[in-house]
């Protein structure tokens, strides 16, 4: 009992110094996401509670203040201060801060998980359990554990020494990807980097997808892309996205409507066509469930927040 007492007094100490280097490195820099010196490492911060729909790549999200909460599909996810985000394929996802203030931001630790630098390793972890060839979910939730939490912060100290980046960057990233090999979700993460998991031929789709999201869906040819049959497709792409091939599509749409909207002036039937839609009333109602407002009302509240 004292010695796991000891270690959560250990993840809180860790966490709140990554919540002062995430401060310090972020204070001029307004809300938003920062890059770092680190190609692969990024912060996260933002003074207000805030909503923000987008894809989520493969990464490792900690975060050191404050909460959010996430929508994947119909499930909800709650994370806070010392949790951690991983997302192993890109989702669509609404996230909302939930507890922000200017005196206390939202901050994040971001690592960008490359699936080419998981498979130079995963061969040489044995995992702890018996892996099942089934399909896992593409994004969970998880307490950070003290190897974790101390590789993370390791890894920002580096920020202060920028000659000693290119050599142990590297060497801190690999330890990142062992704990999380060898850790709860360490079959989730396996599939990454193991060819031919469905998780990986799913990704496959994910891919196909994204290029050719204005185009009409057809399962079948998704099916066969990921050499599958099309009910077995069908069940593996919704245990890994929490979603229907159709329903990832349409976020997709969505998701880039609204920025042609937003960031090109494109006015709201135009975007519905350059997306794939062929009705503008359909693309409304679908806009309007999933951003909570018509594109127009939607368009002109992000310009003035």
């Amino acid at each position: 009992m004292k010695s796991e007492t000891l270690k959560l007094d250990a993840i809180a100490s860790h966490c709140t110094e990554l919540a002062a280097r995430a401060a310090r490195h972020t204070d001029d820099k307004g809300n938003g996401v920062h890059p770092t010196e680190i190609a692969q490492l990024e912060f996260i911060r933002d003074d207000a509670s805030s909503t923000v729909c987008s894809i989520y790549e493969p990464a490792l999200a900690i975060i050191v203040q404050g909460k959010k909460k996430i929508l994947l599909g119909e499930e909800t996810y709650h994370y806070g201060a010392a949790q951690s985000l991983v997302v192993s394929v890109e989702l669509p996802v609404r996230g909302f801060i939930v507890e922000a203030t200017p005196d206390k931001p939202y901050l994040g630790v971001l690592l960008k998980l490359s699936p080419l630098q998981l498979c130079d390793i995963v061969a040489q972890v044995q995992p702890r359990t018996e892996t099942k060839d089934g399909s896992c979910r593409g994004l969970f939730v998880s307490e950070m554990d003290l190897p974790l939490m101390d590789c993370a912060l390791r890894l920002t100290q580096l920020l202060d020494t920028p000659q000693d980046i290119p050599f142990l960057a590297p060497m801190i990233i690999r330890e990142i990807y062992y704990r999380l090999l060898t850790g709860e979700h360490g079959g989730a993460i396996r599939q990454i980097a193991t060819s031919g998991s469905n998780m990986q031929r799913i990704a496959g789709v994910i891919e196909l997808l994204k290029t050719d999201f204005t185009q009409s869906l057809r399962v079948e040819a998704l099916a066969e892309q990921a050499n599958m049959s099309a009910s077995s497709f069908h069940r593996h792409f919704k245990a890994v996205t929490s979603m229907s091939p159709l329903q990832y599509q349409k976020q997709l749409r969505l998701l880039e409507a609204r920025r042609l909207m937003l960031a090109e002036d494109t006015d709201a039937t135009q975007a519905a066509y350059q997306v794939g839609y062929e009705s503008p009333s359909q693309f409304s109602r679908e806009y309007s469930r999933m951003f909570g407002a018509p594109p127009l009302q939607d368009i002109q509240q992000l310009r003035i927040a």
